[in-house]
């Protein structure tokens, strides 16, 4: 079934055994962790000894050197059977790209080159939105600063060897930096209870005067302030997009697979079996078009988002829009198809398949807890505005 999953788009990397077998790890217990909830340590640490955390490292710093094509198709892959893995496993890739997005080569590439060699998985206390922490001029540390506060929707936090997070200054500013998780003084509380994204450990995180280094800093470039610095939020949409598009493709397998092993059509039904009903062919048939345009689109926002990554510093404002018009295009498409799948598939599976043994309702929890990350609608008005006036998507953390 090549065309439910994204297998076929990377068989031919050498590292497609090793996503084959981590992911089959990640299937073997995914719906009982689905009802546990909690910190997937085990997991964690299969994909650690993978070595695929190296993935969107370069060769030269110790990792596979892949590009974000390939990245993606990964994430997708994971996404198709643990969404919260994969979302983890994306946002590892993501927050290593900050730094060298929003940082100099003297930062980042010490911190690539330890992260390979160390096997580090890192978290998340960024959130540009929660202003609960604030940050303050370390008194013994000429640049550096003291980050105090909460903040929440920290990703991958918990179990995590590096933390980015963020802290506003008395004057507004925003300072993004980079931290040991065990630094003194940081506390990851277990309080991630919802109803889809079991595992991504998306709880709190408690600073008190924690220390960050003028090095540990990312403020030259700086945040959001360069185009190519402005990549950062296409490449988290990007992530986001092939999650959704993972679990699309999850939910139809499943769909499939249930509907081909049940030999009972509906009593109305002129069909012999199921597999032949001609409702049931029109729903798989809108289930394929929805995935398959989505995959379309997500696929071309990946390949022009690694167009603009070669560019680095030579990339252009209009260059970063146009990525960012395919970024959206592929946001909606996802969004929309998979939530459809993961809805409907029960039309075609019928009231069998809600059984609570196989918790096939995760696909549409997981699909609606992640989709809610940033309202869809403002990603529709950014390609209205793009169709009718021209106008290219203005930088921000979620455009």
């Amino acid at each position: 079934m090549k065309h439910f999953h994204a297998e076929s788009q990377f068989a031919s990397e050498p590292w497609n055994a090793t996503v084959e077998a981590v992911a089959k790890r990640l299937a073997d217990t995914a719906i009982e962790r689905d009802r546990a909830g909690g910190t997937a340590k085990a997991e964690r640490d299969v994909i650690r000894e993978s070595g695929l955390l190296t993935l969107s490292t370069p060769v030269e710093l110790g990792g596979l050197g892949a590009d974000w094509t390939s990245v993606l198709d990964v994430v997708r892959r994971f996404a198709e059977v643990d969404s919260s893995l994969a979302h983890l496993f994306g946002f590892h890739h993501l927050l290593l790209a900050t730094t060298r997005l929003f940082g100099r080569e003297s930062q980042w590439a010490p911190w690539y080159e330890h992260s390979a060699r160390h096997r580090w998985f890192w978290g998340n206390a960024l959130n540009p939105l929660d202003r609960g922490a604030r940050a303050t001029p370390d008194p013994d540390a000429e640049g550096g600063f003291l980050f105090s506060g909460t903040k929440r929707f920290c990703s991958g936090a918990s179990d995590s060897d590096m933390l980015v997070a963020s802290a506003f200054t008395h004057d507004d500013r925003l300072l993004i930096g980079v931290v040991p998780t065990t630094r003194a003084g940081i506390s990851i509380r277990d309080d991630w209870d919802n109803m889809g994204q079991r595992q991504t450990d998306s709880g709190t995180v408690d600073f008190n005067a924690v220390r960050f280094d003028a090095d540990a800093l990312l403020t030259d470039p700086g945040p959001l302030s360069t185009p190519f610095a402005c990549l950062r939020p296409l490449l988290a949409q990007l992530i986001l997009s092939n999650i959704y598009l993972g679990l699309g493709n999850g939910a139809l397998r499943e769909a499939r697979a249930f509907v081909q092993t049940n030999q009972r059509p509906w009593i109305a039904s002129t069909a012999a079996t199921p597999q032949q009903d001609p409702y049931v062919l029109t729903h798989f048939g809108d289930f394929w078009l929805g995935l398959e345009s989505a995959r379309l689109l997500t696929s071309r926002a990946a390949a022009l988002f690694d167009d603009a990554w070669r560019h680095g510093a030579s990339l252009t404002e209009a260059q970063r829009g146009e990525t960012a018009i395919a970024v959206a295009a592929a946001k909606v498409a996802s969004t929309r198809a998979g939530l459809d799948v993961a809805h409907r598939m029960f039309e075609v599976t019928g009231a069998r398949a809600t059984t609570a043994a196989l918790r096939l309702d995760r696909y549409w929890r997981n699909l609606r807890v992640h989709t809610l990350h940033d309202p869809v609608d403002y990603k529709v008005r950014e390609l209205g505005d793009w169709a009718l006036n021209d106008g290219l998507p203005r930088p921000s953390f979620y455009s």
